[in-house]
C-alpha cells in the first residue's frame, strides 16, 4: 500500500498542533498520510492529495470505520492520531467496508486472490449476483447453493449485494428457513414411504414383487460394467446429478430448477440404464422432479404477480370522494 505524507512543519510563532491522519477516496484501497491542524485544513489538502476536482466541492469527511460525518472542528481535534477518513466528493455516499476502517485491505486483497483461484469463492459470488437481480430466485436454488450463501460471512455477502450487514443477516435467516423447509419435506416423504412399505408387507405385496426383482438383479450384476458404460454415454446428465438421484432419498428437493428440468426431459430408458434402475422407478423419480419443478415455478409466478399487483395499486390515482348530501327532515 502506497502512502504519501503531506505533513508540513508548523510555522514559527504559531501554536497550531498538526494531527496525523490517514485519508483515502471512497471505495479505494490507497490511503495517504496527512498532517492537518484543523478540519478545514484536512479538507483543503484532500483536494490536492486525492486529486479531487474543485467542481465537486464541497468535500465531506467521514470516519472510514462506520461512515460517521465529521463536520465539527472540536470533534476532529478529539479524535486520536492516525484516524482513518474517507473523502466524499459531489453526490458520493459512504459504502460499508471492513469494520477496522481499512487495516484489513491488505488481507482482503490476498483473500480476493485466493477466491479467484477457488471454485467456492466464485460460486457464492455468482449465486449472490443471481439473487441480487431477482430475489424470487431463492425458490429456484439448489440446496448446495443455499448452503453456500448461508456459510458466507455476512460482511462479505453485504459487500457483494450492496446492502447493510443487518439486512443480509435477515436474508441468510430466510435462506436457512427455505433449506429447513426442504429438509422437512424430505423427512415427510421418507415417513410416507415407510408407511407405504408397511402396508405392502401386511398385504404380502412386497414379497411377490421381490421375486422378479431378484432375477432381474442377477442379470443386472452380470452385465453391470457394460450397462454402466452404455448408460453414461447415452445420458446428458452430469455425474453430480446422477449421484444426487442415487444417494438422496428425495433427490428432487436437492436439485436446482435447471437440473430438475434436465432430469424431466431425459429419456427414461437412458436414465434407467445410467442409474441401474428399472424403468418404473425411473419414471417415478422423473414425475417427482416434474412436480417439484412445477411447484417452484408456481411460487415464482405468484411472487411476480404480487409485485405487479402492488406496483399497480401504488400507481393508481386516488378516486375523489363524492360530497356527502345533507339529510332531509321528512317533517
Amino acid at each position: 500500500m502506497e502512502g504519501s505524507w503531506g505533513a508540513r512543519a508548523a510555522e514559527p510563532g504559531t501554536n497550531q498542533t498538526l494531527k496525523p491522519c490517514l485519508l483515502r477516496r471512497n471505495q479505494s484501497r490507497e490511503q495517504h498520510g496527512v498532517a492537518a491542524s484543523c478540519l478545514e485544513d484536512l479538507k483543503s489538502k484532500a483536494y490536492d492529495i486525492l486529486a479531487i476536482d474543485k467542481s465537486l466541492a464541497p468535500v465531506t469527511l467521514v470516519l472510514a470505520e462506520d461512515g460517521t460525518i465529521v463536520d465539527d472542528d472540536d470533534y476532529f481535534l478529539c479524535l486520536p492520531s492516525n484516524t482513518k477518513f474517507v473523502a466524499l466528493a459531489g453526490n458520493e455516499k459512504w459504502t460499508y467496508s471492513n469494520s477496522d476502517g481499512g487495516t484489513a485491505w491488505i488481507s482482503q486483497e490476498s483473500m480476493d486472490l485466493d477466491e479467484t483461484d477457488s471454485g467456492v469463492g466464485l460460486r457464492w459470488k455468482n449465486v449472490a449476483r443471481q439473487l441480487k437481480e431477482d430475489l424470487s430466485s431463492i425458490v429456484l436454488l439448489s440446496e448446495e447453493d443455499l448452503q453456500v450463501l448461508i456459510d458466507v460471512p455476512s460482511s462479505d455477502l453485504a459487500r457483494e449485494l450492496g446492502h447493510s450487514r443487518v439486512a443480509v443477516q435477515g436474508l441468510q435467516n430466510t435462506l436457512q428457513q427455505v433449506l429447513d423447509q426442504r429438509e422437512e419435506a424430505r423427512q415427510s416423504k421418507q415417513l410416507l414411504e415407510l408407511y407405504l412399505q408397511a402396508l405392502e408387507k401386511e398385504g404380502s405385496i412386497l414379497s411377490k414383487q421381490q421375486e422378479p426383482e431378484a432375477g432381474f438383479g442377477d442379470q443386472r450384476d452380470a452385465v453391470d460394467a457394460g450397462v454402466s458404460t452404455a448408460g453414461s454415454s447415452e445420458t446428458a446428465l452430469s455425474s453430480q446429478i446422477l449421484a444426487a438421484l442415487k444417494e438422496k432419498p428425495a433427490p428432487e428437493l436437492s436439485l436446482s430448477s435447471q437440473d430438475l428440468e434436465l432430469v424431466t426431459k431425459e429419456d427414461p430408458r437412458a436414465l434407467a440404464a445410467a442409474l441401474n434402475w428399472d424403468t418404473e422407478k425411473t419414471e417415478t423419480v422423473q414425475q417427482a422432479c416434474h412436480q417439484e419443478l412445477s411447484l417452484r415455478l408456481q411460487q415464482v409466478q405468484s411472487l411476480q404477480s404480487l409485485r405487479s399487483v402492488s406496483a399497480g395499486r401504488s400507481s393508481l390515482p386516488e378516486k375523489p370522494q363524492a360530497p356527502k348530501r345533507a339529510r332531509v327532515d321528512p317533517s
